[in-house]
This record gives C-alpha cells, structure tokens and sequence, in this order.
C-alpha cells in the first residue's frame, strides 16, 4: 500500500489576495502558508503579484 502524504499548510485564504504591506512576509522569500520558496510572479490589477506554487496563496508586492 502507498503512503499518503499530507500537506501542512497554516490556514491562509488562498482564494484572496493578500497585500504585502499588511501582511508582510514572516520568513523572508518564503510562503507564509505553506514554507515555499518557488513562486510564479506576474503584473496584474492589483500591481505585481507573487502566487506560491505550492498551494496558490498570492501576495500583491
């Protein structure tokens, strides 16, 4: 039988994006949801934003 492996993840809304100024990073180049340190980044609406690869959550840098 395979193992299951579960993912840890702190709890963010990752269906919302986040603003940096309020909600700067708590390990700096890191997910705060998840410990990521690979992003996807591109220039939306709400200016430049950084989604984890991971598990989705985004920031507006």
């Amino acid at each position: 039988m395979a193992e299951e492996t579960k993912e840890e993840f702190n709890g963010y809304d990752t269906t919302i994006v986040y603003d940096f100024k309020e909600y700067p990073d708590v390990s700096p180049g890191r997910c705060d949801n998840c410990g990521n340190a690979h992003f996807q980044s591109k220039v939306g609406p709400e200016g430049f934003l950084r989604k984890c690869r991971k598990c989705g959550m985004t920031k507006s840098i």
